[in-house]
């Protein structure tokens, strides 16, 4: 038997996500079976799992030390480049540029070195980070490979907790900054349905199964030469939803090899990929954990240097 006190920084959190993290190999099949059991207790007592813990609350495991080990993986740190740049840092969470060609998760082809690798690696470098820690941070917002820009990362428990409140209740606005091929000369809303299939987004006007409505909105910067220079609000984010639904109104993205409506790059950009980059981030109303940020809002000035191009054509700084 182990007994587990609940500290501050893990307190707040339904009980059967904690043991999921202590127990990182279990499925959670196993952990409700041991809830069911009463294998594991909360203060001496039958927990279902959805209990709230708080700071001193005690978890009894009444499992052998080589049953819980089964179930346990050492953590393992990545040894990372440092590829993103700080926009802001505080003791709660960092805004970083993250460059183009670098994912924001691991995925099948890119294992290791993940901007999530590198943040992590950059808070176990700075001593803010141990590894026997059963909380790991991580991002709260993610970019496309190719799509450059702000990312939001959480340090804490806490901080993740409301940063992905925040996210989900349209707490903090996100906007982007793109080039289409087109006249647009005034503001509008596209309101469509959303589905992925086979890692491309699939655009309907009308409801299709399993789709989901997204929601964009954008307005001019500058216009020339048959090109707008546009201004992205997300209300909704979904697998490449910004470039999808402007090929959808007839106003594909520079440089976009996948939604590129068979226009072909005539303007000599010598783009790799597509003219998309987050550049602003606003946080209204926060939860009060977080609430110094209200109304705070955050610009990304960095950008890959493929890019210099299409400012230079329509004469823009950030």
């Amino acid at each position: 038997m182990i007994e587990i006190k609940i500290s501050k920084s893990n307190e707040n959190q339904r009980l059967d996500k904690y043991l999921l993290k202590y127990f990182n190999k279990a499925p959670k099949s196993f952990i409700y079976k041991m809830l069911r059991k009463k294998n594991i207790k909360l203060n001496g007592k039958k927990a279902e799992g959805n209990e709230i813990i708080i700071n001193n609350d005690i978890i009894n495991i009444f499992l052998s030390n080589e049953t819980i080990n089964s179930f346990r993986e050492e953590k393992k740190l990545l040894k990372t480049t440092q590829d993103f740049k700080i926009l802001f840092e505080d003791k709660n969470l960092i805004l970083c540029y993250k460059p183009i060609n670098l994912v924001c998760q691991p995925d099948i082809n890119n294992k290791n070195n993940s901007l999530n690798d590198q943040l992590i690696f950059y808070m176990y470098k700075n001593g803010e980070y141990n590894l026997s820690s059963d909380f790991t941070p991580s991002i709260c917002n993610r970019l496309g490979r190719n799509t450059s820009g702000i990312v939001v990362f959480g340090k804490n428990l806490k901080t993740l907790q409301a940063l992905n409140y925040a996210f989900k209740n349209d707490l903090i606005d996100k906007y982007y900054i793109t080039a289409v091929y087109g006249n647009i000369t005034k503001a509008g809303v596209i309101q469509l349905y959303h589905k992925k299939e086979n890692n491309k987004a699939i655009i309907s006007k009308t409801y299709i199964k399993d789709s989901k409505k997204i929601i964009t909105q954008y307005k001019p910067i500058v216009t020339k030469d048959n090109k707008t220079l546009l201004s992205i609000k997300l209300i909704t984010g979904k697998t490449h939803q910004i470039r999808a639904s402007l090929e959808y109104i007839g106003y594909p993205i520079i440089g976009d090899n996948k939604y590129n409506n068979n226009i072909r790059d005539v303007s000599n950009f010598n783009l790799k990929n597509q003219f998309l980059h987050c550049y602003k981030i606003h946080f209204n109303k926060q939860l009060s954990y977080l609430d110094y940020l209200t109304n705070k809002t955050f610009i990304c000035k960095h950008m890959d240097k493929s890019f210099d191009s299409v400012l230079r054509f329509f004469d823009y700084n950030i």
